[in-house]
């Protein structure tokens, strides 16, 4: 039997406040600035520009309190390095797909991320997986084929390539848990951004095109706003409240998303894919439900 929350009511709205202000609105506010940049300019040079100002923005926010030196030093390095590398590859791949994708579409498809991390959480961390978490693994999945239809018109490498960016996030998820107990939040939301801007600064210059006018010189700067603030406002969700309450909060990217994509593109998801969509949230949120539960309090 549950037991109730020790998390005070107004500290828990607050939590989901904080939450639904990255997830329904910067998100897909980054999402969707990636994808009009990804028209005309390199995913590396995106991830590169994306990486100056994130990183700024994370030290800016991180390091008082907590200390400059402390926020870069880590205890597990090796540990820091994948994660950071499974990182830049689910950014290269979500923003590949997203340059002939609808933002929603590739956003739904990414969610399937959640299903994997129940499966590799079986040799990677040990964890037992009973038969209704398989089922709703398998039901999620189910949601994705429904959402890409093999050989229906959004079927090919864009569609492997947002599934791969959602391999790559479940996997950066599974080493974040095991991260956990030894570094701080700030420290791996820090160190990540590091390790992705040594990696593509030695990329980017190859190919790299200056904006041409102010209004992209202000969607670059915006990437790293949206970027940097994001994350932090996810850290202070998951710091004031629990897991548990706010996971299903983090299905509002696809508000975000289908509405931006909706007014900027004229994209608005078939029939079919919103019943993928509701099938991918569905299980997610049972998942969510499942893992609170058999969590010891």
């Amino acid at each position: 039997m549950a037991l109730p929350s020790t998390v005070p009511g107004g500290t828990r709205l607050r939590a989901i406040f904080y939450m639904c202000l990255a997830t329904v609105l910067l998100f897909p506010m980054l999402n969707a600035t990636v994808k009009y940049l990804g028209a005309d300019y390199s995913a590396w040079q995106i991830i590169w520009v994306r990486s100056i100002l994130h990183l700024a923005i994370m030290v800016a926010l991180c390091a008082p309190g907590y200390g400059l030196v402390r926020v870069f030093t880590t205890t597990r390095p090796l540990l820091q390095l994948s994660r950071s590398g499974l990182q830049i590859g689910a950014m290269y791949l979500f923003i590949s797909a997203l340059t002939t994708m609808s933002l929603a579409t590739v956003t739904s498809i990414t969610f399937t991320a959640a299903f994997m991390v129940v499966m590799l959480s079986i040799p990677m961390l040990g964890e037992r997986v009973g038969f209704r978490r398989w089922l709703a693994v398998l039901v999620g999945f189910g949601g994705a084929i429904i959402i890409i239809r093999p050989g229906g018109e959004i079927a090919g490498w864009p569609a492997l390539m947002a599934l791969g960016a959602a391999l790559c996030y479940a996997l950066f998820q599974i080493l974040t848990r095991k991260l956990a107990p030894h570094d701080d939040t700030r420290t791996t939301a820090v160190y990540t951004v590091v390790v992705t801007l040594v990696v593509s600064s030695a990329i980017a210059p190859f190919g790299f095109a200056w904006p041409d006018d102010s209004n992209t010189w202000l969607l670059f700067l915006a990437l790293g706003l949206f970027g940097g603030v994001s994350h932090f406002f996810l850290i202070k969700a998951y710091e004031t409240g629990e897991a548990s309450v706010l996971s299903p909060f983090d299905y509002g990217q696809l508000v975000g998303a289908t509405l931006l994509g909706y007014l900027i593109w004229g994209d608005f998801p078939d029939g079919w894919t919103w019943l993928g969509i509701a099938v991918i949230i569905c299980s997610g949120v049972y998942i969510a439900h499942r893992e609170a539960r058999r969590k010891p309090l």
